[in-house]
């Protein structure tokens, strides 16, 4: 007989690349888009602002594998069902969490893309932010396989833009940045910069953005092995790493500028110069960048909707449902967005950081690590008695 051709998003692409393209997209919005985020998280600190990447390298990793891991073992591909299994009835706390840093994330987004949309490409507000919503209502409204489809052909095109972006700022700024390294440059912080703030801004850099982990628990359904996982883990741990580096050193050649650094965008200001094609695409890009984080975050939530009401009721939420809460959601962000960036960025996303940290990290590095190893034993004593029986 025929083999079955296997599609490519049913193969290794499935397996180990798809569900960090999934988490890089969506990361990207409360990650690195404006440039804020690494700027509060890493850049300020000049010279020594790398060793909070590091620190980010390592905790998107080890958080991605135990994740991933976890979800293929008790099958638990949305949030709710994975956090049963950690923090029993307590899941509630990280629903509570988790949707307060959405809509804080979303806020961010629709603050920046409706500032920047005006600016570059002359839309009025309140039109960049309405047709980005119905675009995102849409993306809800079709479901996981196009929001699939839509993502790892969007992540692409925002990582060679973001790529784009941090090669034509470095060509003509590295100098700068290279002298800033060389003489270990932490100005823009007053007084004295230790290791360890800097390290801890990468934690809680990473710790608000755990909130996209669950954007990609849907995709684990395709794993089946311990060994995918961490390799999946791994992939989308480089995959969510290296804009973050590639911000940080470009806004290095501009360190310590308050124009750049104290900009609520700080990569408008960074591409202003190179002629009004490259901020326009700018715009475009961010636009985009509003799409995937918004289509991310509100699938997974409505994805641990449709789990409990299957439970419940053997019913799911219809498809003009699932894109009115994508709407609403938005609606809900756009009011939030009021607030503006800076105070959204620097003092919301730090304590859901800590919510968050308290709510999935610790549970996910203790009671997590416990249920992996007790399934690791259990494997090997099972193999152990095959064997047996089969002498």
């Amino acid at each position: 007989m025929e083999k079955q051709k296997i599609g490519f998003f049913e193969g290794p692409f499935g397996r180990y690349v798809l569900p960090g393209v999934i988490l890089q997209s969506v990361l990207v919005g409360g990650g690195f888009a404006t440039g804020r985020e690494i700027v509060e998280y890493g850049a300020k600190y000049g010279a020594m602002g790398w060793i909070g990447g590091i620190g980010i390298f390592i905790g998107f990793i080890v958080m991605a594998s135990l994740s991933f891991e976890l979800a293929r073992h008790f099958k638990a591909y949305d949030y709710r069902s994975l956090l049963k299994h950690l923090i029993g009835r307590a899941w509630i706390l990280y629903d509570i969490v988790y949707l307060l840093l959405a809509i804080l994330i979303i806020s961010v987004m629709a603050a920046a893309t409706g500032e920047i949309l005006n600016s570059t490409l002359g839309l009025n507000y309140w039109i960049g932010v309405l047709a980005i919503a119905i675009v995102v209502a849409l993306l809800n409204f079709f479901g996981a396989d196009v929001i699939e489809r839509f993502k790892t052909f969007g992540t692409v095109a925002l990582l060679v833009g973001y790529v784009v972006f941090s090669v034509m700022v470095l060509s003509t700024t590295w100098e700068n940045a290279q002298e800033v390294l060389s003489s270990g440059d932490t100005s823009f912080i007053e007084g004295e910069v230790l290791v360890w703030p800097v390290l801890w801004s990468g934690i809680l850099y990473v710790g608000y953005n755990l909130a996209v982990f669950p954007a990609a628990l849907f995709t684990i359904k395709r794993q089946t092995s311990r060994k995918e996982s961490i390799i999946s883990g791994i992939i989308a741990g480089v995959l969510m790493t290296v804009p973050w580096f590639l911000t940080y050193f470009s806004l290095l050649g501009f360190y310590p500028s308050e124009e750049v650094l104290g900009a609520s965008v700080p990569w408008l200001q960074m591409l202003q110069g190179y002629g009004a094609w490259v901020v326009v695409l700018f715009g475009i890009v961010v636009g985009w960048t509003l799409i995937e984080t918004a289509t991310g975050m509100i699938h997974a939530f409505i994805d641990r909707v449709n789990t409990q009401m299957e439970e419940k009721s053997n019913k799911q939420l219809s498809k003009k449902q699932n894109g009115a809460i994508a709407i609403g959601a938005l609606v809900l962000s756009i009011i939030f967005a009021q607030v503006g960036i800076i105070d959204l960025i620097a003092i919301g996303y730090t304590w859901l950081a800590y919510a968050m940290i308290a709510v999935y990290a610790i549970p996910m590095l203790t009671i997590g690590v416990y249920h992996i190893v007790k399934s690791s034993k259990k494997t090997k004593n099972s193999g152990t008695a095959e064997k047996v029986i089969a002498k």
